[in-house]
C-alpha cells in the first residue's frame, strides 16, 4: 500500500504517510514540512548546538493521521489485507 498525503491540521504541514497498524505509522517529511512545523523547530531550539538532535514524533501531526484514518483517508495496512481461506 502507497504512502498517502497528509495535511498537519495545526501548521500545515504536508507528509507522506503509512499506517501499517494502529501501533506502527510511516511518515515522509519532505523540507517544506519539516520548515512548518513547530514541534520541529521547537526540538531544534532546545538540542545541543551543532548537535543533529532526534526528532521522534509530533503530537499534532499524529492527531492528523488518527483522523485521517478515522475519516477512511488513510487505511490501515493490517486491516485491508485478506487472508485467504
Amino acid at each position: 500500500m502507497p504512502m498517502i498525503p497528509v495535511v498537519c491540521r495545526s501548521c500545515g504541514a504536508r507528509v507522506l504517510a503509512r499506517k501499517s497498524s494502529w501501533n506502527q505509522t510511516s511518515v515522509q517529511w519532505n523540507s517544506d514540512a519539516t520548515a512548518r512545523c513547530a514541534e520541529r523547530a521547537e526540538e531544534q531550539q532546545i538540542s545541543a548546538p551543532g548537535s543533529r538532535g532526534v526528532f521522534l514524533a509530533c503530537s499534532a501531526l499524529t492527531e492528523s493521521i488518527v483522523d485521517a484514518v478515522r475519516h477512511g483517508a488513510l487505511a490501515i495496512v493490517d486491516d485491508a489485507v485478506q487472508i485467504p481461506t
